[in-house]
């Protein structure tokens, strides 16, 4: 008897517990514990970020006061040519970086420069601020050059035509370039000495600075005012030859 009531025993503490009852495992959030403070931390956050988001719109527009507005660059510019250069020193060979570039802006001024520099854009840099300061202004007329010319600089010689309007721009290579920068659109020209782009380039700069300044004729209705007010004048200032007659009877 003792023997069953122990088994009995053994088997009732190995039954597993009430179903209804749960124990929930794992952290206590702090909003089941009390709903009052998670409430308060929310808003505590919200507030923050508005009033931080404030505070960095005033820092921003603080540095903005003291900032100048930027200058946006009046001239367009485009790469030439790019070369790798090397200069013989005691302690062996030195590379550097030849850029030619040309700037303008398409309404008659136009230039070109050469740089170096151990990097690609301080080369272009270089070039780009020596163009600007010798800048020159081409003589057009209806989108055209004024006069056909000739120009020879070195080893290379371009001849320029002017063209009709709607005939574009023909030309290749840096010469192209360099006309469409200067504000030229219609233009026939061809290079008959070498194909070195940099020597183009400069003879073409040449070409464009020797042109002379045409001024544009009056429009026909000027001239006829013009031819109108020249009669005018031509019969007040002739003499009247009615006295003269009255004494040769």
């Amino acid at each position: 008897m003792g023997d069953e009531k122990r088994i009995e025993n053994k088997r009732e503490s190995q039954k597993p517990a009430d179903k209804s009852v749960e124990i929930k495992s794992g952290p206590v959030k702090p909003a089941e514990v009390d709903n009052g403070a998670g409430d308060k931390g929310a808003a505590q956050a919200v507030a923050k970020s508005v009033y931080g988001e404030k505070s960095k719109e005033r820092r921003m527009a603080r540095k903005d006061r003291g900032r100048r507005p930027e200058r946006k660059d009046e001239f367009e510019q485009r790469v030439l040519d790019l070369a790798r250069v090397t200069r013989v020193m005691a302690g062996g060979k030195r590379m550097s970086f030849r850029a030619t570039v040309a700037i303008g802006d398409k309404k008659g001024k136009v230039s070109i420069a050469l740089g170096k520099g151990s990097d690609v854009t301080i080369a272009i840099t270089k070039a780009v601020n020596k163009a600007k300061k010798n800048m020159i202004t081409v003589s057009t007329v209806n989108d055209t050059i004024s006069h056909e010319i000739f120009q020879k600089y070195g080893a290379a010689k371009v001849l320029f035509k002017p063209a009709k309007k709607g005939k574009g721009v023909i030309a290749g290579g840096v010469v192209r370039t360099i006309l469409e920068l200067a504000g030229i659109h219609n233009v026939t020209s061809k290079i008959l000495g070498t194909s070195n782009k940099v020597s183009n380039a400069k003879c073409t700069i040449e070409a464009l600075r020797n042109l002379k300044k045409v001024e544009v004729k009056n429009s026909k209705v000027g001239d006829k005012k013009k031819g109108e007010e020249k009669s005018k004048i031509s019969k007040t200032s002739q003499p009247s030859v009615d006295h003269l007659k009255g004494d040769n009877k």
